[in-house]
């Protein structure tokens, strides 16, 4: 099994970091972070939980408050490639996307179909899950595989 490198061969992205200057914010910073890195290592497990949303609050979270963290994360072997494509190219691999939208149209399917009672709810949701798939579509495809940088 291939391990992480560790920290002394890290790729150092300490000039994306402007820590905050209180250490009472830091420190809620780095708890919200540490909070939406385990929502999204969840959400690569649960089926309704965004997995590189999540992650990139976190890294939000840890480019104000920790350059360790933030590094931590972005030169995670698994965590980080999202968060790195993202932010370098603003765009998703063609398997990402098709997940995306996939997961979309499924969940608002079923949730019309039998959570939402109105029609005008059900509309509404329509229309939401609409606009995210559109959103989805019209974001730039890359097909760089980030992880074997």
């Amino acid at each position: 099994m291939k391990r992480d490198p560790d920290p002394s061969q890290w790729t150092d992205y300490s000039h994306h970091v402007r820590v905050a200057t209180r250490p009472s914010v830091r420190y809620i910073l780095i708890g919200l972070g540490v909070i939406f890195t385990i929502a999204g290592i969840l959400g690569i497990f649960l089926p309704l939980v965004p997995t590189t949303p999540l992650l990139l609050l976190a890294a939000t979270c840890f480019a104000r408050a920790s350059t360790t963290f933030y590094n931590a994360l972005l030169n995670h072997r698994w965590l980080g490639p999202p968060i790195r494509q993202w932010r370098e190219s603003r765009s998703m691999t063609p398997r990402a996307k098709a997940s995306a939208i996939l997961l979309i149209v499924a969940t608002f399917a079923i949730s019309i179909a039998t959570v939402v009672p109105a029609t005008a709810g059900k509309i509404l949701a329509g229309l939401v899950g609409l606009s995210l798939v559109v959103y989805l579509a019209k974001l730039p495809t890359r097909s760089t595989d980030f992880r074997k940088r």
